[in-house]
């Protein structure tokens, strides 16, 4: 019996063991930082960002289809979250109003590749530049600040601290990380996502609503990333023109590194929530070990390199 569910969840062991050993190798080589729960309550602060975003992203990919344009979603819908409640005082009419702008983003993506069938990658770097480009127009390259916004109980409600230290963004993250395994693995939407991505023709014989499902995806990640964008700007209280760079490979990098392959079909929310911590937790390890952080993106690349290919082995030894 141990030897089957093994062999089932042998993808978010392996991602598991990677998660151990890379601590235990950070927690051996600077232990005054690692054995000291600051680190994680600073990891706790920033990882859910990129996290959330990553999680909703496991769905477009296992779906089959890619989206590159969630990092000027979040940017833009920083933006209006910031002017929204400049204008009428209320966080959650803010709220409100950036998370349907994000879910209109999302539906545009969708609308776009399924109604002209065009590859979604190449949509949404149209979209990535859209965004980008409209943001930077409207706000003239400044930003703007969010302090007023810690008069309000949702503030405190989204980005507070529990106990006075453990940052409320980590249990958003796990609540959606929760929900999105729920509606992968215990609702039929969740089949036909996995139905489409393996493959479209099939999924289409059986009845499923492959354009329906693809719209779905796309809306829920830019709904998402509109909420990881109003997250990061209340972390600092402050709306930056550059919110949402910085989060793209290193998103996508989250979701492959958790066993999500980029031809759809399969994958799993335990692997990505399991991959964004550790790409998370790389730099502050790297540099804690005492290398300086040109050596990031070279770890980034062996890590990511060498667990997709583990990965890949596992898939086949399993088929």
């Amino acid at each position: 019996m141990r030897n089957r569910w093994l062999a089932e969840n042998r993808t978010q062991v392996s991602i598991l063991f990677v998660l151990f050993v890379l601590l235990l190798l950070f927690m051996v080589s600077s232990p005054k930082t690692f054995l000291s729960g600051d680190i994680y309550a600073a990891f706790m602060s920033t990882i859910p960002f990129s996290m959330i975003m990553a999680l909703s992203l496991t769905l477009v990919v296992i779906c089959g289809e890619m989206d590159l344009s969630f990092p000027s979603i979040m940017g833009f819908c920083g933006y209006v979250f910031t002017q929204v409640f400049h204008a009428t005082g209320s966080v959650a009419i803010a709220l409100l109003v950036c998370i349907l702008v994000g879910l209109i983003g999302g539906y545009l993506n969708g609308f776009l590749i399924v109604r002209f069938r065009l590859p979604s990658l190449v949509v949404t770097i149209g979209t990535q530049f859209f965004w980008a480009g409209l943001t930077q127009v409207l706000c003239q390259g400044l930003g703007r600040t969010l302090v007023p916004t810690k008069e309000s109980p949702l503030y405190y409600l989204l980005v507070g601290r529990v106990f006075g230290k453990v940052p409320v963004q980590m249990f958003w993250a796990i609540v959606i990380a929760f929900f999105l395994w729920l509606v992968l693995n215990r609702h039929r939407f969740g089949a036909h996502i996995y139905y489409t991505g393996d493959n479209e023709a099939s999924a289409r014989v059986m009845g499923i609503n492959v354009d329906r499902v693809k719209i779905i995806v796309f809306t829920q990640m830019g709904g998402f990333a509109a909420f990881a964008g109003v997250l990061a700007s209340l972390e600092v209280l402050y709306f930056w023109p550059t919110l949402g760079q910085g989060y793209l490979l290193k998103t996508i990098a989250a979701v492959f590194l958790g066993g999500t392959p980029v031809e759809g079909g399969v994958g799993t929310i335990f692997g990505t929530f399991i991959g964004a911590i550790i790409i998370g937790i790389l730099e502050a390890g790297i540099i804690a070990m005492g290398l300086s952080g040109f050596w990031t993106q070279l770890v980034y690349g062996l890590i990511i390199v060498i667990s997709i290919t583990i990965h890949s082995v596992l898939r086949r030894r399993v088929a």
